[in-house]
C-alpha cells in the first residue's frame, strides 16, 4: 500500500502543479507503475474545475464561470496536455516524414499549426461547456477529465513509444493488465454521476442507451482517427500525442453530451 501511495503521488506530481512529497530514491521506471493512476488525476483535475465553476457561478454568469473553470484546470495542470496538442499539430502539420515531425514536436517554439489548433480547441471547449445546462457542468467536468485521460492511456497499451528522449520518456512502456484494470476503473468511476444527476428525471433504459451512444460515438471516432494517424506517420506515440488525444477526446465527449442534451 505504501508503494501504491507513492505511485499515486508521482502521477499527481507529474501531471499537475499540486505539491507532493519529494522522493529521494526516485527512479524513472516508477512512472511506469504510476501510469494506472492517470485517470485518477483526471478525477482530481475535474473536481477542481467543477469546484471553480460552482463557486464562480454564484456571482458570475455561466459564460464567465466556464472561463474561470477552464483557467483553473489549465493552471493546475500547467497546460501540460494543451502543450501536447499544440506540438502535435505543429509536427504533423509542418513535417513531411517521421524524423522531421519529431524534430518539430521537440521544438519549444509555437508554430502556426499549433497556435490554430490551440485556439480552436479552447474556443470549442468554451462553446461546448457554455451551451450545456449549468446544473450539468460539474458532473460533466469530472467525467470528461477522467475518461479522456483513460483514452490517452489506451494509446500506450496499443502503440510503441517512438522518441528516444523527451519529457514523457519514463512512460514509454506497455501497461500490464492489472494496472490497466485500475486505470479503467478510475476512468469510468465518475460515470455514475450522470445517474445521480438524472435520477429525479427517471430516464428510461432507451434514454440511457441513447445517451451512451451520443457520448461514445464521437469519442471512439476521434480515438481511432488519431491512433491511425500517429501510427501511420510516427509508427507509434510520443508524450505530445497523448496530450493531444486527451484534449480531443475530452472535446468529443462534451460534443456528444451536447448532441444528446439538444434532443
Amino acid at each position: 500500500m505504501r508503494n501504491e501511495r507513492r505511485y499515486m503521488l508521482l502521477a499527481v506530481g507529474f501531471f499537475t502543479r499540486i505539491p507532493v512529497p519529494v522522493f529521494g530514491d526516485f527512479h524513472p521506471d516508477d512512472l511506469n507503475r504510476a501510469a494506472k493512476y492517470f485517470p485518477l488525476v483526471g478525477i482530481l483535475v475535474g473536481l477542481i474545475g467543477a469546484g471553480a465553476f460552482a463557486f464562480a457561478s454564484k456571482v458570475l454568469p455561466q459564460s464567465l464561470a466556464v472561463l474561470v473553470s477552464m483557467a483553473m484546470t489549465i493552471y493546475i495542470t500547467g497546460a501540460f496536455h494543451e502543450d501536447g496538442l499544440a506540438d502535435s499539430a505543429d509536427g504533423l502539420g509542418g513535417g513531411w516524414d517521421t524524423e522531421r515531425i519529431l524534430a518539430i514536436m521537440q521544438d519549444s517554439r509555437l508554430g502556426t499549426y499549433g497556435a490554430i489548433a490551440l485556439f480552436f480547441a479552447l474556443l470549442t471547449k468554451y462553446q461546448l461547456l457554455n451551451a450545456l445546462p449549468a446544473y450539468f457542468l460539474p458532473f460533466v467536468l469530472v467525467i470528461g477529465h477522467a475518461f479522456s485521460r483513460l483514452c490517452a492511456l489506451l494509446i500506450m497499451t496499443d502503440l510503441d513509444y517512438v522518441r528516444e528522449s523527451g519529457k514523457s520518456k519514463p512512460l514509454a512502456t506497455k501497461i500490464k493488465a492489472p494496472g490497466l484494470l485500475v486505470a479503467v476503473f478510475f476512468g469510468l468511476a465518475p460515470i455514475p454521476l450522470l445517474y445521480l444527476n438524472f435520477s429525479p428525471v427517471l430516464l428510461s433504459a432507451t434514454d440511457w442507451l441513447w445517451l451512451a451512444a451520443c457520448c461514445l460515438t464521437p469519442v471512439v471516432f476521434v480515438w481511432v482517427w488519431w491512433r491511425n494517424k500517429i501510427k501511420r506517420w510516427l509508427g507509434g506515440y510520443t508524450g505530445d500525442c497523448l496530450g493531444a488525444m486527451q484534449q480531443m477526446t475530452e472535446l468529443a465527449f462534451y460534443l456528444g453530451l451536447l448532441v444528446w442534451a439538444q434532443q
